[in-house]
């Protein structure tokens, strides 16, 4: 029966990692990697049990990749320090892992807080993660936001929600759109891509409207409109962002 480690990266987070740590206390061992947290984090982790280490930030794939070098089992579960493990879904993951797993990494929905509900429509459900792996096979992409992980070999899913706290409020969600725009832009500009006046014009509209009527954000209420705004404004804002790099590379050139 393979063991489990549950890995964590952080940043300042003493107000979530208590709660992540609850939420995967029956896992073999927990290892938290810490980026130079100013607040209570480490203090946290380390009274909770947690193997903590420090490490400067090199970047979220290769911070996460580093913390599962560190585990002293093959099977890694990676989480978020504003995420939580619900029992229905650690009960799952030890079923799983109660024998040789038939796949080598397994993803699961996330569900998350928002306006006080839970989202079950727009883009931000199912949103299945991919999250619990044999770390001999997999690894994360290098990507500077939404980084993923990658395994070499088939791929399960799972049935029980990841629960996701990501914001305070409004204007934290707002702070979050505008670092995560910021990153996005940049890689997408190293890429080649550049912005022009349609894509600024035509994609926030379809964003709403993928999020609104396709994903059915409509049914949740205000909290389904405003989430399909907040996802039309993360596409406009990157495409500005985009645009102004472009012109930016035109005047230096």
């Amino acid at each position: 029966m393979p063991k489990l480690s549950v890995t964590i990266i952080t940043l300042n987070e003493a107000r979530n990692i208590e709660a992540a740590l609850e939420s995967v206390s029956w896992a073999d061992e927990v290892i938290v990697v810490d980026s130079g947290s100013r607040d209570d984090t480490v203090g946290i982790a380390t009274r909770f049990g947690a193997r903590v280490s420090q490490r400067d930030w090199p970047g979220y794939g290769a911070q996460k990749d580093h913390a599962a070098s560190l585990a002293t089992h093959e099977w890694v579960l990676s989480l978020d320090a504003d995420e939580r493990v619900t029992p229905e879904l650690a009960a799952e993951i030890q079923e799983v892992l109660g024998h040789d797993p038939p796949c080598r990494g397994y993803r699961m929905p996330r569900t998350t807080r928002y306006l006080g509900q839970w989202l079950r429509t727009t883009d931000f459900y199912p949103d299945h993660q991919l999250r619990l792996y044999d770390r001999r096979t997999g690894c994360w992409s290098r990507a500077s936001v939404h980084e993923s992980v990658q395994v070499d070999g088939a791929v399960g899913t799972l049935r029980h929600d990841l629960r996701h706290h990501p914001y305070n409020d409004l204007a934290a969600h707002l702070r979050t759109i505008n670092h995560y725009t910021t990153l996005a832009a940049a890689e997408q500009f190293a890429r080649g891509r550049r912005a022009g006046v349609l894509d600024l014009l035509v994609r926030p509209p379809l964003a709403f409207a993928r999020n609104y009527l396709l994903r059915l954000g409509c049914l949740q209420g205000v909290t389904g409109l405003v989430v399909s705004i907040m996802n039309a404004h993360y596409v406009f804002l990157k495409q500005v962002k985009l645009r102004e790099l472009g012109l930016r590379a035109g005047r230096e050139g």
